[in-house]
């Protein structure tokens, strides 16, 4: 963790939050065991801090995406069930064995990877519309009597358009997911992630995955976020200037003051994973003023209009609310042209990581 007096930054992350994520989301489940993804960090969160979070808030079963995240995640959680997507491949069977890691198998070649163990839990990912991982159709047809002798624990897909609650594919993946599963022996079935949850009771079978919806992102776009905010992203002013006409601000001199205006630097920038495509066009808080985002973001440094800002609220070391109660990750991710995951995924390691719970 960055000293807090020495970081430019600071990122606050509310476990009590996740928890609270995660009950809600097992609320939408009346008859379906809910998992948590936590590949990726926990989507840049911090594993260590977040997945014995949800344990604690009644999660027994993880989902990783690699071997390495896998083995990560069994030293915090000697007693978890964790499912790995990226499965088997070549050399890796003994270890993930060594780990108590269950592989989704998302091929022939992997079945085939993993026909020595044949005994020991996997999972089987069909591919129902994504052509992305998975057997299509004609190899889980293909595959089946070889199937038949191994251990399958959980059979699963993953639907492309879940966030469109209306669109057509969500019918055809459902349907599809239910004709291939029927040739399968497996304990449990898995189709819905975060979006997939709320599609209802046709699409939660026997257990659900929760990813990023868990840190906060709205599983269900264009209704109220029914997700608690999990992270609050401060930048200190290092600066403030007056700048007059016709005088630029940043790289590339792409804005240009109209009148006598007020610019503070913050101490964050794209290699903090605030993102360049903000230059221009994204919006921060001091306190409930909103301010712009003028010139293009740097490495290190960003450059706002506080002109309109009280001048008791301006001074240097002050936090400024970049992600936060009037700016949630889903409103940053549309001013940056892009979605909650990434802006998640792309916190960066300068900034000072603080832990709360409804506790502290």
């Amino acid at each position: 963790m960055t000293d807090l007096k020495k970081a430019g930054a600071t990122l606050t992350i509310d476990l009590g939050a996740l928890a609270k994520n995660y009950s809600i989301l097992s609320d939408q489940l009346p008859s379906a065991g809910l998992a948590s993804v936590v590949k990726a960090n926990a989507y840049g969160l911090g594993v260590k801090e977040a997945a014995p979070a949800l344990q604690a808030a009644g999660c027994s079963t993880f989902f990783v995406a690699t071997l390495e995240e896998g083995s990560e995640l069994r030293q915090i959680l000697p007693e978890a069930r964790i499912y790995v997507f990226h499965g088997v491949l070549p050399g890796t069977a003994k270890e993930l064995l060594a780990h108590n890691l269950i592989p989704i198998l998302n091929s022939r070649d992997q079945i085939e990877q993993w026909q020595a163990h044949a005994d020991q839990p996997a999972g089987l990912h069909l591919d129902t519309g994504m052509s992305r991982l998975g057997l299509t159709p004609a190899e889980c047809e293909q595959s089946a009597p070889d199937l038949a002798k191994f251990n399958i624990d959980l059979v699963m897909s993953h639907l492309a358009c879940a966030e469109d609650q209306d669109h057509p594919k969500n019918v055809e993946q459902v349907a599809l997911f239910n004709e291939l599963r029927s040739s399968i022996k497996a304990k449990y079935a898995s189709l819905a992630a975060s979006s997939g949850i709320f599609l209802g009771p046709d699409y939660q079978f026997d257990l659900c995955r929760a990813g990023v919806s868990l840190y906060g992102v709205n599983p269900t776009p264009g209704k109220v976020n029914q997700m608690a905010q999990v992270i609050r992203l401060q930048a200190k002013i290092l600066q403030l200037r007056s700048v007059d006409t016709p005088q630029t601000v940043g790289y590339g001199a792409t804005h240009q003051a109209s009148k006598p205006t007020k610019i503070a630097t913050l101490a964050i920038g794209y290699a903090d994973g605030y993102m360049r495509s903000l230059s221009n066009s994204g919006i921060v808080y001091i306190g409930d003023f909103e301010v712009p985002v003028v010139g293009r973001i740097s490495m290190d440094l960003t450059t706002v209009d506080v002109t309109g800002v009280p001048e008791d609220m301006l001074h240097m070391g002050a936090l400024v609310d970049l992600i936060g109660p009037n700016n949630p990750v889903d409103q940053i991710a549309d001013q940056a042209g892009t979605i909650g995951y990434e802006i998640l995924t792309s916190l960066g390691h300068r900034f000072d990581r603080h832990y709360i719970s409804d506790e502290a």
